[in-house]
């Protein structure tokens, strides 16, 4: 068996390596041969994920996040399978397991063992196994109802392609495309509320950005649920001005709590908006389903059509020529939201993006609204002129390991590869002196949130793995570049 061009692992990738590997002292070498420097990080890297491991999946922090959440979760399992393809293998299986029967993925999982009051809303607060019935929630796990970005098929890809052998032994694709399959199903016809063929989201927490500035037109339509019928179990671990403000939360609160009281059906949420970063990351999963396929003995040419065709009516829909980027457009509303978030950036990742369209978005990228390469060591989600730009409060300013791993490696797709070393390394300086932050200060990197963060360490790790000054490999985003494994 070949593996794909570029995979660096372990010499026995299919041991479970990662508490083996923590326990190693630094000055060992690895098969990989890492650069100078970068052992200690790839240790300390592996060191967290080793923390946040409860045996069957991965917290994306012990303190503020000690449950399972499904994009942490395909982010984790892209830098895990560096460390052990049979663990990040099971971090999605444990995932997918949770699924429901409509086909959505829940964005959290709740771990029985912990404390109720450890995290809100909690399980009794979304019922799961009760208002979710009528949806197919399983009824012997507890989850949320709503969902998150589905990175899940595009994670499935890469860490089939870190161990195509033990993938195949174990039936690991075989296994999770029936699922897959269905979460795109779901996405693409429950969710498409706008009837314009993009999937929407019902919820802010649902795209990622909570408190991103992009939602406070839609929210002000929204009452919140007064203040004191919850409470935050987030500002236990992290400070006020970091976080989402009171009111937000009380809007957050409200429309969860009518989802649920209308059993999780879709459609009649006073919130729904299309967002350019949730579908291009379904487009990239899709296309990385088309590549399973393949694997598993089909052709897949339907879902990459449907692939190239999602990306046309993306341009169609969220893109703003005039201002160079992609914004969200609220459904209920009035067309496009005139807020500039890193997630109108995100597309850059998509194979498909006419060359006109990728280079605008790199000169945003590189403008003054985000100042990449120029003004701030990292992207921040949200714009540097805008009048809610906040550079500690959550997705209001601050940038992310998350975004900046997905820029870097569109700014690499599209051949910007001098920008994208520097980007990545950016990252990895950011992740080693912050000590694995939750997210950061735009300009000076000054750590914010939870340390010890699951994925800032999982996407450190795959970037360790990526050699500077080359494109996109088969590792990193297959999918993309339609590279094969093969035996």
């Amino acid at each position: 068996m070949t593996e794909p061009v570029g995979t660096m692992c372990f010499v026995e990738s299919r041991v479970d390596r990662t508490a083996q590997l923590t326990a190693l002292p630094v000055e060992r070498t690895f098969v990989y041969d890492p650069p100078p420097l970068s052992g200690s990080l790839h240790l300390r890297a592996a060191a967290v994920l080793e923390g946040n491991w409860t045996g069957v999946s991965t917290v994306p922090s012990r303190g503020l996040y000690p449950h399972q959440w499904s994009w942490d979760s395909a982010f984790i399992a892209i830098g895990l399978r560096h460390l052990s393809p049979l663990r990040a293998q099971t971090e999605l299986e444990t995932l997918l397991a949770a699924q429901w029967g409509d086909g959505r993925i829940p964005h959290i999982v709740f771990n029985p063992s912990v404390p109720l009051d450890a995290y809100f809303p909690s399980p009794d607060f979304w019922r799961s196994s009760t208002a979710g019935r009528t949806a197919g929630a399983p009824r012997t796990v507890q989850t949320s109802g709503i969902v998150q970005p589905p990175v899940h098929a595009l994670a499935a890809w890469l860490v089939h392609c870190a161990d195509p052998g033990l993938s195949r032994a174990r039936g690991f694709l075989a296994g999770v495309y029936p699922r897959l399959a269905a979460w795109h199903r779901y996405l693409l016809h429950r969710r498409d509320l706008g009837g314009g063929g993009l999937a929407s989201v019902v919820h802010p927490w649902e795209q990622g950005m909570d408190n991103s500035p992009c939602w406070d037109a839609p929210l002000g339509r929204i009452t919140p649920a007064p203040a004191r019928s919850f409470r935050r179990a987030d500002l236990d671990h992290g400070a006020a001005e970091d976080r989402p403000t009171d009111l937000d939360y009380g809007r957050y609160v409200r429309l969860a709590t009518d989802y649920r009281d209308g059993e999780y059906a879709d459609g009649a949420s006073e919130f729904a908006v299309e967002d350019p970063s949730f579908n291009a990351l379904l487009i990239a999963s899709e296309h990385a389903l088309a590549r399973i396929a393949r694997e598993l003995g089909a052709t897949g040419t339907a879902r990459h059509a449907r692939a190239e065709r999602l990306t046309g009516v993306l341009i169609e829909r969220l893109w703003d020529p005039a201002e160079g980027m992609f914004f969200c457009r609220d459904v209920r509303g009035e067309g496009l939201i005139p807020e500039r978030s890193v997630s109108g950036l995100i597309p850059l990742l998509l194979p498909d993006l006419p060359r006109d369209i990728s280079s605008a978005l790199v000169r945003t990228a590189s403008g003054p609204h985000f100042g990449l390469g120029d003004t701030t060591q990292l992207p921040p989600s949200y714009d540097l002129l805008g009048e809610a730009f906040d550079p500690h409060r959550y997705w209001r300013g601050p940038a992310w390991f998350n975004t900046s791993w997905l820029l870097e490696r569109g700014l690499r797709l599209h051949g910007e590869r001098a920008r994208a070393d520097a980007l990545r390394e950016a990252v990895l300086e950011t992740a080693a002196n912050t000590d694995f932050a939750e997210y950061v200060d735009p300009y000076d990197g000054e750590a914010c949130g939870a340390t010890g963060f699951s994925w800032t360490a999982a996407l450190t790790l795959d970037l360790l793995h990526e050699r500077p000054g080359h494109g996109v490999s088969g590792t990193v985003l297959g999918t993309f570049d339609m590279s094969d494994t093969r035996d």
